[in-house]
């Protein structure tokens, strides 16, 4: 073990291959649920999975319903414009959430929370981000990505005496995996857990970069690699540690377009030493535990973006209403119009989309991994439109800060906030680019195995041979299966009334999408891998069906569920289907006429160097300013530490 003061490593270089390898390693290769979504991928339209529509027990609706009726009292004293203003949330808001239990919502009643559902809890986040999105953050990295998640699922029973009632009844908590120069690339970790001599304890040394809630959390999971040693091949491992730990600095709070409130910085670690009591699973189980806590995690941010749609469906509704241009309401213009119903038909999806995954996710009946990764990619880009077009709604005033609205007389509405704040959301935990590989990966898998050595670069031409003898034969009963189905029959699914076209729709799509996967496996082979906008077209027609199915699913719920309302429910979906259908078709479309090979030659040049002519006549303010990636410093007397704790 080292003495003295570390000095922190760069990323290793690691190879394409070897990189693969670590991710290859921690994605959970088994299917022992149905998956809806896969089926989906695969030319399975199964209905039966989705529909008819989970619903909480009554004792659950009543516990939850209270909950949040509480929470919206309280709600209603805090000032999102202070938060904007301050750029942090102030401490006796966060006192006061406590209060209400707001910190251990999805915690087991035996650890001291509340045992609300996935539904519930993403209600309440819904509810928070609507005050501003700085609390929907911090209360998401606390409860679905921070200490309670992962010791909840893979904790001992004494970690989770220890640590769930802690954090339950305040304690924030961060989840710490990135480092400055290593992202979606986990084999490319720096940062160390050796072994300590005693055996009783791990010495921790590296930098975690972006860690939201680590300037004010008590308790943080980091991961970090364990090397070898003894009969242990060690690996990424997962560690919840005390963050007044003696050589943890938080070197700087992290300032960012949006989300002014996050306290989100760069924490370094200098020979903290961490009990081996801590350490969640075995060593070389982190990644997977990641992996794992994220398939429901990343649930929190669909919840928070169909808050925002609602949000902005309200006020395009009331602003297109009163704003009078030509003689009548902007809204009753055709141009205006159609965003109106798009921001309209798109807020009931994206409630829809997270009520059906969450409801999935807790019955724990359903593999949710390929759900849970679509919904946050959907949810992300579709609110993020919304938002963009209720800035254009609301024309110059959508541009301007609420505080100048309001400096001047006129409503403070925070419409550019919006805008802001939304756009992280197409990064956070997987960035659009990386869940479409991610989904892909698992979407095909099918394929990959059914391939074999084809799908593999390396393979021989024998093994190949072999190979393609096995692939023939899965895919000659496979492929004949996506001719027909009951997409093709017109009285087919005809007790959603108007919707039924819809689902007809879906069924025929999904055999389609299935066969132009199946084309480019055979047209691409072990290259299909590198077509990533292909794959992310593939990726984002399921999301669109699923969307679709969610809609359908939900209509025909609340249409049981109340009467009245059930004729508008179906109306929203109708529109959504309808909207939904054009991009899907549009997405077919390009799959096969681009202009991804010339794009990709294009970006291969301009890398090269080949068009810098073209950015001549510019100053670039940022040159000498530092470099791209900042190493970690060198030692802990250079740096004031951070670290703020609201109690």
């Amino acid at each position: 073990m080292s003495t003295g003061t570390h000095q922190p490593s760069t990323p290793e270089e690691v190879s394409e291959r070897a990189a693969r390898a670590v991710a290859e390693a921690a994605r959970e290769t088994e299917w022992t649920r149905p998956s809806f979504a896969k089926g989906l991928y695969l030319g399975n339209f199964d209905l039966d999975l989705v529909h008819p529509h989970p619903v909480p027990s009554a004792e659950e609706q009543a516990a939850g319903d209270a909950f949040l009726a509480r929470l919206e009292e309280y709600a209603r004293t805090m000032d999102g414009r202070r938060i904007e203003r301050d750029a942090q949330i102030p401490d006796e808001y966060l006192q006061g959430l406590a209060e209400l239990g707001t910190f251990g919502m999805k915690t087991p009643v035996e650890y001291g929370g509340l045992g609300l559902s996935l539904a519930y809890y993403g209600r309440a986040l819904m509810l928070l981000a609507s005050v501003h999105p700085s609390l929907g953050a911090m209360f998401s990295a606390h409860q679905s990505v921070g200490v309670p998640e992962p010791v909840k699922v893979f904790g001992t029973e004494e970690q989770k005496r220890r640590f769930l009632p802690r954090c339950a009844a305040g304690a924030v908590t961060a989840f710490l995996l990135t480092e400055p120069g290593v992202g979606s690339d986990p084999a490319r970790l720096s940062s160390t857990a050796e072994p300590a001599e005693d055996g009783e304890s791990y010495v921790l040394n590296g930098s975690k970069l972006w860690t939201t809630n680590g300037v004010v959390a008590e308790l943080v999971v980091v991961m970090a690699k364990v090397p070898p040693h003894g009969d242990s091949a060690g690996g990424i491992t997962a560690f919840v540690v005390e963050a007044d730990s003696p050589g943890i600095t938080v070197e700087h709070r992290n300032a960012f377009m949006g989300l002014r409130g996050l306290e989100n910085g760069v924490t370094r670690f200098d020979q903290v030493r961490v009990p081996a009591a801590n350490r969640l699973g075995k060593e070389g189980q982190g990644l997977k535990i990641a992996l794992t806590t994220l398939n429901t995690g990343r649930l929190a941010i669909p919840a928070i973006c169909a808050g925002s749609a609602k949000w902005s469906l309200k006020i395009a509704r009331e602003w297109s209403s009163a704003r009078i241009q030509w003689g009548r309401p902007i809204g009753r213009h055709e141009a205006v119009g159609k965003k109106v119903a798009f921001i309209a038909a798109t807020a009931f999806a994206l409630e829809a989309v997270f009520e059906l995954s969450a409801a999935l996710a807790e019955s724990g009946l359903k593999d949710v991994r390929i759900e849970a990764a679509l919904a946050k990619l959907w949810a992300s880009e579709l609110s993020w439109k919304v938002a963009d077009d209720l800035v254009q709604i609301r024309g110059g005033r959508g541009f301007e800060t609420a505080e100048s609205l309001a400096a001047r007389g006129e409503r403070a509405v925070p419409v550019e906030q919006q805008l802001r704040d939304l756009r992280i959301n197409r990064i956070f935990e997987g960035s659009t680019e990386i869940m479409r590989l991610l989904i892909a990966r698992e979407a095909v898998d099918t394929h990959l195995t059914a391939a074999g050595d084809l799908a593999s670069a390396e393979a021989a031409l024998p093994a190949k041979a072999r190979a393609a003898v096995g692939a023939s034969g899965f895919y000659a009963g496979w492929l004949p299966r996506l001719l027909a189905g009951q997409g093709l029959n017109p009285r087919s699914y005809a007790g959603f009334g108007p919707l039924a076209t819809h689902l007809r729709f879906i069924e025929r799509a999904s055999r389609r999408l299935a066969r132009n996967t199946f084309a480019g496996m055979a047209r691409w082979q072990a290259g299909l891998e590198h077509r990533q906008v292909f794959l992310g077209r593939t990726v984002d027609i399921g999301a669109e069906l699923f969307a679709m199915a969610a809609c359908c699913s939900r209509a025909e719920l609340l249409r049981q569920q109340d009467p009245a309302r059930g004729s508008s429910a179906r109306e929203l979906a109708d529109a959504f289907c309808r909207q939904s259908r054009t991009r899907v078709r549009q997405l077919f479309d390009e799959l096969w006429q681009n202009t991804d090979a010339a794009d990709h030659r294009l970006a291969a040049k301009v890398l090269d160097g080949d068009f810098t002519w073209l950015e001549a006549g510019i100053i670039d303010a940022s040159e000498g300013t530092g470099p791209w990636i900042a190493e970690p410093s060198p030692g802990p007397s250079r740096h004031e530490n951070k670290r703020r704790s609201y109690r």
